[in-house]
């Protein structure tokens, strides 16, 4: 029986792992930053050595993409010392570890899906921070660890677009949705599924990068439409430039990514974008009823 401590369980990922959790023959156990102080980092060498984890699965980040551009120092804590830390432990006690990172390592300008070995240049603090996250556990040389980056994640839980453009659907006429920024929606439970299956085949002399995302492309403004369409809502959705909605942050114009490793080396069958926004929909439907 593997014991598997959950990093960030709160988080959408974390949340969808916890729900599946009970259809696998693992010892979960799920914390939160005020249960496990990641950035600490014996406090998680004595929960490591107290419970006897086998296998960590770090869903715990600093998120906040705009707020992160004026907490830089504590984005580096949480999305690299942080990981700095697990690589060093999982490396001197031989813990399998999967990290999630991000396709915000990228700078956009690509224009064809972004490969794992392409050249990283983030425009972002968040991207940055997440990068160096990255370059902690490549540098430490761990085996049996991997990276999975993924891109534009929504859950039934959470805060996320899904759930903002189902609000706003249901309060305003018209929205503008940026439709110049292309990528692909990631259902976290796919995510989450794909983490558990692929965690007992996992065999590695050093740190894989693989990407992850749902099948397909779509802008924003077209996962919107979507939302909208698949939602019954009647708000109309307007199609704006980046320009005309500036944020703190620059983020990728491009972030599509090629999934054709984690497919070949895994085995593993990833559903189309539309299919699996109308499985989260038809979830938080149900849970609202």
């Amino acid at each position: 029986m593997l014991n598997i401590l959950v990093t960030g369980s709160n988080g959408q990922l974390g949340s969808e792992i916890q729900e599946l959790s009970s259809h696998f023959p693992y010892t979960f156990f799920f914390t939160c930053k005020d249960q496990l102080d990641i950035t600490e980092k014996h406090t998680i060498e004595s929960f490591v050595e107290k419970n006897a984890i086998h296998a960590i699965i770090n869903c715990a980040a600093y998120t906040a993409v705009d707020k992160a551009e004026n907490e830089e120092a504590l984005a580096d804590k949480i999305n690299h010392q942080a990981v700095k830390h697990l690589a060093s432990i999982a490396k001197e006690k031989n813990i399998k570890l999967i990290h999630i990172s991000t396709d915000y390592v990228f700078d956009g300008t690509s224009y064809k899906p972004y490969q794992e070995i392409d050249t990283t240049n983030p425009k972002s603090v968040y991207g940055k921070t997440k990068l160096d996250g990255e370059n902690a556990l490549l540098q430490g040389n761990l085996p049996n660890s991997i990276i999975i980056r993924t891109s534009w994640v929504y859950s039934s839980y959470g805060a996320n677009f899904v759930k903002t453009m189902l609000r706003l659907g249901k309060e305003k006429d018209a929205l503008g949705v940026i439709y110049d920024q292309v990528g692909t929606p990631t259902y976290a439970k796919d995510l989450a599924k794909v983490i558990l299956d692929i965690l007992p085949k996992i065999n590695t002399t050093q740190t894989q990068i693989y990407n992850y995302s749902n099948e397909g492309v779509a802008s924003w403004y077209d996962f919107a439409q979507e939302i909208m369409q698949m939602a019954k809502l009647t708000c109309k959705i307007n199609p704006i430039e980046t320009s005309q909605y500036p944020t703190p942050a620059k983020r990728p114009h491009y972030s599509l990514l090629n999934k054709a490793k984690i497919k070949n080396e895994f085995g593993i069958e990833i559903p189309y974008w539309k299919n699996s926004l109308e499985e989260c929909l038809h979830k938080i439907n149900v849970n609202n009823e």
